[in-house]
């Protein structure tokens, strides 16, 4: 594939190269899906802490949890070309995974519209876990996040997607 026909496919530039907000005033309303993960790992006594809820700050999950949803609600100011959207869910998942030493996270945005939600996940679940590095930095600066990734969408004019195992 040649650095040409990669760009003709960019949604986000018009003919001449110039960034724009995708016109989707066209496209029909549809059930659209996207989860999104990624996880954070940390040394095994802060993986505990979080675990146990006994963080000096609180239960740290929980306010990951309610810091993804807003970030969802927010990606469209946070991302400059992305449309603000009518989200009808956001579920966040948190999983302590002892073996890896870190704690899993999860999120599913759903809304009825013309354009994915994508974006709105993928920045849950950034957010989410920049909020339990927020949380627990005092006790653990060397967290890192990794492996944040789309793992599937439905609806709209390009089907579903699911990434491969």
């Amino acid at each position: 594939m040649t650095q040409d026909s990669a760009a003709d496919r960019l949604t986000h530039f018009d003919a001449a190269g110039q960034a724009h907000m995708v016109d989707v005033g066209a496209k029909a309303d549809t059930h659209r899906v996207a989860v999104a993960g990624g996880r954070i790992r940390m040394q095994p006594a802060t993986l505990a802490m979080v675990r146990d809820g006994n963080a000096r700050k609180g239960d740290v999950l929980g306010v990951a949890r309610v810091a993804a949803i807003q970030a969802a609600k927010r990606a469209s100011e946070l991302i400059p070309l992305c449309h603000p959207l009518a989200l009808t869910r956001v579920a966040v998942d948190f999983a302590i995974d002892e073996a890896l030493g870190a704690v899993r996270c999860r999120v599913q945005a759903e809304t009825r519209g013309p354009t994915g939600v994508e974006m709105e996940a993928l920045t849950a679940v950034q957010v989410g876990l920049l909020t339990i590095y927020d949380m627990c930095k005092a006790v653990d600066r060397g967290m890192v996040i990794e492996d944040v990734a789309l793992l599937e969408k439905r609806g709209g004019k390009s089907g579903d997607w699911v990434r491969p195992a």
